[in-house]
């Protein structure tokens, strides 16, 4: 009995002559190394892809956490936005006695100072002017790619007020923490 053997062929098939001497056309194994090696192409290459869609890093215009120095407008949505820390979060909600979201407490701090804005976070972030360093009164909007999905007030010394979610309350959040960093999408304002 004649042991099956391989001939060598060029391309990723070779040929397979049977014990009975019929051809067959199969698949040559890819060696090892070089499946490990095209893995590690891949990782590079998504990796270094990852870098040219990240979020803008935020600049800011650090003030002092006070009203002094700010437009009329600045300051009457910053003051609206503090009076609002503790009022629970509802979805929709867009009034202190029924509760904030988000784009609630954004939309009725900015009406405070007669500015309309959209109702949610991401019409609030397609409708307002984008700038490039943030100051306090102004929208922090966080997301992926174009899109909101959350938008806070800006107050000054890299914090914000922002109303977070369900079971939760409208409270300052600092921006040096990761996430906020990393979803961070855009600031915009209509007060200058």
């Amino acid at each position: 009995m004649t042991m099956p053997h391989f001939t060598p062929a060029v391309g990723p098939y070779v040929k397979h002559v049977s014990s009975l001497g019929h051809y067959q056309k199969r698949r040559r194994p890819m060696p090892r190394l070089t499946y490990s090696v095209l893995v590690l192409l891949a990782f590079v290459l998504i990796t270094s892809l990852a870098g040219c869609a990240s979020n803008p890093p935020l600049q800011i215009n650090d003030h002092p956490l006070n009203l002094k120095g700010l437009s009329y407008r600045q300051a009457a949505i910053v003051s609206t936005a503090h009076k609002m820390l503790g009022v629970p979060y509802r979805w929709g909600g867009n009034t202190p006695g029924g509760g904030l979201d988000c784009s609630g407490l954004a939309d009725l701090s900015y009406r405070s100072a007669g500015l309309s804005l959209p109702r949610t976070s991401n019409e609030q972030y397609h409708a307002v002017r984008r700038v490039k360093v943030a100051q306090p009164g102004d929208l922090l909007f966080f997301g992926y790619g174009s899109t909101a999905t959350h938008v806070g007030i800006y107050l000054g010394r890299n914090l914000m007020i922002h109303a977070p979610g369900r079971g939760r309350t409208v409270e300052y959040a600092h921006l040096n923490y990761p996430y906020w960093k990393e979803h961070f999408i855009g600031a915009g304002s209509l007060t200058h």
